[in-house]
């Protein structure tokens, strides 16, 4: 009974965990796009299907393993200081999303 008053109140709060989620379009535009928009230093254009897709086959985990580690010229943490795992997976599956 307690563990149900628990869950409720914390749906009452809003404390689930997608609800501390950033919007990935609001990532993108704060954290991403400054190098992903342009193709800067080899970085995967946003929406070029083709240049992500040899990424996306590397998995999920890779990608965002790569991005909190740091790839070739993008800094560790891709820019997002604030970021979670499930942050740049939502920001990864926006970027690679054809146009």
């Amino acid at each position: 009974m307690k563990k149900l008053v628990y869950m409720a109140a914390a749906v009452a709060l809003g404390l689930s965990g997608n609800a501390l989620a950033q919007d990935a379009e609001a990532v993108y535009a704060k954290a991403c796009g400054v190098c992903h928009d342009m193709g800067v230093a080899g970085a995967p254009k946003k929406g070029d299907a083709a240049a992500w897709e040899p990424r996306l086959a590397k998995g999920m985990d890779t990608l965002v393993l790569s991005v909190k580690q740091g790839l070739n010229a993008m800094p560790p943490g891709g820019m997002c200081t604030d970021c979670s795992d499930d942050d740049l997976k939502a920001t990864i599956e926006y970027m690679s999303k054809a146009k």
